[in-house]
């Protein structure tokens, strides 16, 4: 027997889909208000009222989206990436409105509009301050510094006097400031990329090993028995036990160096680099006073980091899928 749809299902779904089209309905009319000169940068009180009772639409939107309960993963999946980006977006809409119905000056704040416009008409600069920046510095410093924590740390747990002696020094060395490290590396290696990988390398390099060598100790006495009544080599027991059981630790170094090298590629370049990058871009820009290019610069960071997590994540889900976070 097939079950009815409750009514108020019906009426619930039916309230959320007005609310909707009456908070992207005023968004739209606050925009089209901020044409008239007379409105921008002198915006009345009723202007401000109307975008208070947007927010407060977009806030009840939001929250009763949220509470929603999708039986189907890919609705629930949908679910998870509409709620962020609609969040988002009327962030941006609230720092459009702002900036333009209280006049803030340009050289102050660009709004998103101003800032959209300068990314569009500066994508040819824009690509090559991305392959300087993260093609050159970001991914060889990511891989030598992750690969060389990963290596060191199996050794380090094969032996344990070494782990003893290499944790005190990694926490020693992921206190130091990146201002310190980069003016060294370009020193040591130059002005052009290859500095920017060697700082990035150092960075990336102790997260990893204090996560793997924790990941390496996670698994459990009865589990190592166990291979040992096997009569399992160390090769076999690093392979089927200690790495599958360290698996979501290393994942975790991975997306927490993912952020920590693109920062510290951009603020290496500021001590040195050929006139391109994204750290060159924003330093020159802000001398300049053109907020609009740094913004540009800054979205451009924010998107290839977001990327860069994103593809560590599915990576993460697809080798890890049988870990309990996962599964529920």
């Amino acid at each position: 027997m097939t079950a009815r749809a409750h009514p108020a299902g019906f009426l619930s779904t039916a309230v959320l889909a007005v609310g909707a089209i009456g908070v992207v309905a005023g968004c739209a009319v606050s925009l089209w208000l901020l044409r008239d000169p007379a409105v921008e940068g002198a915006a009345g009180l009723g202007f401000w009222l109307l975008t208070l009772a947007i927010w407060l639409a977009a806030a009840a939107v939001v929250t009763r989206l949220s509470a929603f309960e999708p039986r189907s993963p890919g609705w629930r999946r949908a679910q998870d990436l509409v709620i962020p980006l609609l969040f988002g977006a009327f962030v941006l809409y609230l720092w459009e409105v702002a900036v333009r119905g209280f006049g803030v000056p340009h050289v102050l704040m660009p709004s998103p509009s101003a800032t959209a416009a300068r990314f569009a008409s500066s994508l040819p600069v824009l690509a090559e301050d991305f392959v300087q920046t993260f093609i050159r510095g970001v991914l060889p410093g990511y891989a030598i510094g992750c690969g060389t924590g990963f290596l060191v740390a199996v050794v380090a747990h094969r032996f344990s006097f070494l782990g003893r002696g290499l944790l005190p020094l990694g926490n020693f060395a992921s206190a130091l400031p990146i201002v310190g490290i980069a003016p060294i590396m370009v020193m040591w290696f130059g002005f052009d990329w290859p500095s920017k990988a060697a700082v990035v390398a150092v960075i990336t390099f102790f997260p990893m090993l204090v996560n793997t060598l924790a990941g390496l100790a996670a698994a459990g006495a009865i589990e190592r028995d166990l291979m040992r009544s096997y009569g399992a080599t160390p090769a076999q027991t690093l392979s089927k036990l200690y790495l599958p059981a360290a698996m979501p630790f290393i994942f975790n170094a991975l997306k927490i160096n993912s952020t920590l090298a693109l920062i510290g590629a951009i603020v290496a370049e500021f001590f040195g680099t050929p006139t391109r990058g994204i750290g060159f871009r924003i330093s020159i820009e802000v001398a300049r006073m053109s907020l609009d290019m740094v913004w540009a610069e800054i979205a451009l960071a924010a998107l290839a980091g977001m990327v860069f997590y994103g593809v560590i994540a599915l990576l993460e889900r697809a080798v890890t899928f049988w870990h309990p976070s996962f599964r529920t």
